[in-house]
């Protein structure tokens, strides 16, 4: 993985972080643009009682309404793989590359995603698995719920 990528994954990791520390699930997102950080987000569905406020899309409501030639330059960073809510957004929007954490805990939209054009990178990052599975096991009810099990 390039310096850069490990960059805005470290990113999203604090993002994760962040929502863990809030006491929500810890997954997190940040939208790259031109090599700088357009948005930052953490699933909120905890804090905010929200249905769609997932690390992804927390990252681009906080990156702001952007042209459509933005979004086709952009790197989503995202430390878990994104659900069909979010790889509907990312395609919905013309995101051309995702960098995914891991994807051993929840496996995502990955393959509908490259069968649309997307470019699609595992890291395969520990501390992401790690953290995802700490709170597996403090919280296994609400990482049910927030899978739609």
């Amino acid at each position: 993985m390039e310096n850069k990528d490990e960059q805005f994954l470290q990113a999203a990791l604090d993002e994760a972080r962040k929502g863990y520390a809030e006491g929500g699930i810890p997954i997190g997102s940040v939208l790259v643009y031109e090599g700088r950080i357009l948005g930052r987000g953490h699933n909120k569905r905890v804090q905010q009682g929200s249905v769609v406020l997932h690390g992804e899309m927390d990252a681009l409501e906080n990156a702001g309404r952007q042209p459509a030639a933005v979004y086709r330059q952009c790197t989503l960073y995202t430390t878990l793989s994104p659900c069909p809510m979010c790889s509907g957004t990312i395609l919905l929007y013309g995101i051309p590359k995702v960098v995914i954490g891991e994807n051993k805990t929840f496996m995502g939209e990955e393959e509908l995603l490259k069968s649309r054009g997307v470019e699609v990178r595992i890291a395969d990052n520990a501390p992401c698995y790690e953290l995802m599975q700490q709170f597996i096991r403090e919280k296994p009810d609400l990482w049910n719920e927030d899978i739609g099990v």
